[in-house]
Parts: C-alpha cells; sequence; structure tokens
C-alpha cells in the first residue's frame, strides 16, 4: 500500500514557520527539521500559500502564517495539498461478470464517503494551534 506524507510535512513546516518565527525560514533549514530536500518544502510551501495558508515573497526568507494558527485546522491543511482529497480509493478493475465484482464498487463507494466525511468532520475540529502547543508543551518536558 502506497502513502503520502504530504500532509505530515505540510503541518511540520507549518509548525516550524510559527515556532521559529524571526529565526531562520529558509527551505534548507525546515528541510533539515523535516529530513527531506529543501525543492519539495519549497513545492509544499507553495501549495499552502495558494491555499491562504502561509504567506512568502519571493526573494526574501519570511515566511509566515497568513491567519492565527487556532484558524487554521488540519482539515484545511489536508485540502491545501490536492486537488483530489480523498482517503480511500475503489479499485475500478473489477469482473462485472462476478457478484462481488459487479457490485462492489458501489458498496464500497458509500462506505468510503462515510468514512471520508468522518474524517473531515474530526480533522476540522484540529487546529494547528493545538498541534503547535503539544509539540512546544513535549519539547519543554523533554528540557
Amino acid at each position: 500500500m502506497k502513502y503520502s506524507h504530504k500532509l505530515s510535512d505540510a503541518v511540520h513546516i507549518l509548525a516550524y514557520v510559527d515556532i521559529f518565527k524571526g529565526g531562520d525560514l529558509s527551505s534548507r533549514a525546515i528541510a533539515d527539521s523535516i529530513e527531506s530536500n529543501p525543492s519539495l518544502i519549497r513545492r509544499l510551501m507553495s501549495m499552502l500559500s495558494k491555499a491562504g495558508l502561509l504567506t512568502t515573497q519571493s526573494g526574501s526568507v519570511s515566511p509566515k502564517l497568513s491567519r492565527p494558527a487556532a484558524n487554521i485546522s488540519l482539515l484545511n491543511i489536508y485540502q491545501a495539498l490536492d486537488d483530489s482529497t480523498t482517503l480511500l480509493h475503489v479499485d475500478d478493475k473489477t469482473n462485472l461478470n462476478c457478484p462481488v465484482g459487479r457490485n462492489i464498487q458501489q458498496t464500497l463507494d458509500q462506505a468510503y464517503q462515510q468514512v471520508q466525511t468522518a474524517s473531515e468532520n474530526s480533522m476540522a475540529q484540529i487546529t494547528l494551534q493545538g498541534i503547535i502547543d503539544d509539540i512546544v508543551e513535549r519539547e519543554a518536558q523533554r528540557n
């Protein structure tokens, strides 16, 4: 099964930008934190910027959140990353001569839509500020 780290990395970027505002906010510094490469960070930052979650200026290393972290939900971040924001996908190649193959797609579409709706409702309740607060608290406990 293939999975993506884009949501995790996007949340990481936004939390980093807020926590380290006034510090080194270069794509290299953020990439070092994520253990990724700066070009991936720039692509994700561009998506976040287009979605209105991050403000950047060309030629300047000064990204910042476009609105307070308390007003950015995990769902906002998730929706910023793709046009196709569907968690689960049904295999569209099935044997129509089989009763299961003939009906599985519609059955799973309905079930997967329930999962999608529940996930989005849950993500809408989680704020970037809550995530940032948890990161800061965990770091304080380490020290």
